[in-house]
């Protein structure tokens, strides 16, 4: 009896769209994921070759780079299991558990990214208020112990999600939104209360993206604060650009979460293929476009670049 209701409340497997109505063009569909996976991919695994091969880059700002591009890494190979046998073989039935744990994997790692993009802005504050004491006030032991603490904040975070998601009666459908698997479309297929569940979501929201990024914004105030105290022009255009390209990689990570958050608050409205793409964009542009970024404005690891494909 307890499995008869077991099957009856919670479906053995889930159901993945993509993109409704287009079914008929995920062969082509596939084309574009798998560039973005190759080059995400090859992306960040270039920069943490560069950067282990190259003891010059053997520094904080370097190591930081590097949970970056492992965190991206991370991010790729959560949705990669579900989206390409999705689009490239038709396969659309994930197992429930499975799905309980992708989805786990992908905003664990999304949390994970606002973390690091924190301890990114530390650094540039520390690097600039106090150059002299940079590699002395960020050793390698101190960095590890601040990796440590923005993984077992996020896993502590997300851990209680699948146990949430797996107390609900799943009876309405089975079918997903996406090519994989996010507490909010999960959510969506309850005849259930889901207040708890809406509750717990927009707290965890509310203590990763919205205190990190007012930590991020605090942190630039007093970067800013730091670099009209510099008497060279010469030397306070440095320290700004050195903040450039993490500039960059915050902007490429929250502008598109503000642009979810507004979508679906306001544009309920809106075709459901524009709800897809946008949180195709969320997760699969970061990964992208931040080994872009900082091959583009980091000289060191273009130099590194160079001397390893030239």
């Amino acid at each position: 009896m307890a499995e008869a209701n077991l099957t009856r409340f919670q479906p053995a497997t889930f159901h993945l769209t993509g993109f409704p109505g287009l079914e008929h063009l995920h062969a082509w569909i596939a084309v574009p994921f798998c560039a973005l996976y190759f080059a995400s991919i090859l992306g960040n695994g270039t920069i943490l070759l560069i950067v282990r091969r190259d003891r010059r880059l053997h520094e904080p700002m370097y190591f930081f780079l590097c949970m970056l591009s492992l965190n991206d890494l991370g991010v790729s190979l959560s949705t990669l299991p579900t989206v390409l046998p999705l689009f490239c073989l038709g396969l659309r039935e994930v197992a429930f558990d499975a799905c309980l744990a992708q989805m786990f994997f992908i905003h664990s790692f999304s949390f994970m990214e606002s973390g690091i993009l924190l301890a990114m802005s530390f650094d540039r504050f520390v690097a600039i208020r106090h150059p002299l004491r940079y590699s002395s006030a960020l050793t390698s032991p101190r960095i590890a112990r601040i990796g440590l603490a923005v993984v077992l904040k996020s896993t502590a975070m997300l851990f209680p999600f699948p146990f949430l998601v797996k107390r609900l009666p799943i009876c309405r459908s089975n079918v997903l939104s996406h090519a994989y698997c996010l507490h909010p479309d999960m959510m969506r297929l309850a005849c259930a209360d889901i207040t708890v569940n809406n509750v717990y979501g927009f707290f965890v929201v509310l203590v990763t993206y919205g205190l990190d990024s007012a930590f991020i914004l605090l942190s630039y105030a007093m970067i800013l604060r730091a670099v009209l105290n510099i008497a060279s022009r010469e030397q306070r255009r440095k320290a700004l650009n050195t903040c450039v390209s993490h500039i960059c990689a915050v902007l490429t990570f929250y502008v598109p979460i503000i642009a979810v958050s507004v979508l679906h608050r306001f544009g309920k409205g809106a075709p459901p293929v524009v709800h897809i793409m946008m949180s195709n964009v969320y997760l699969f542009v970061p990964p992208l476009l931040n080994p872009i970024i900082y091959s583009v404005k980091t000289k060191e690891i273009r130099k590194g670049i160079v001397r390893m494909f030239g």
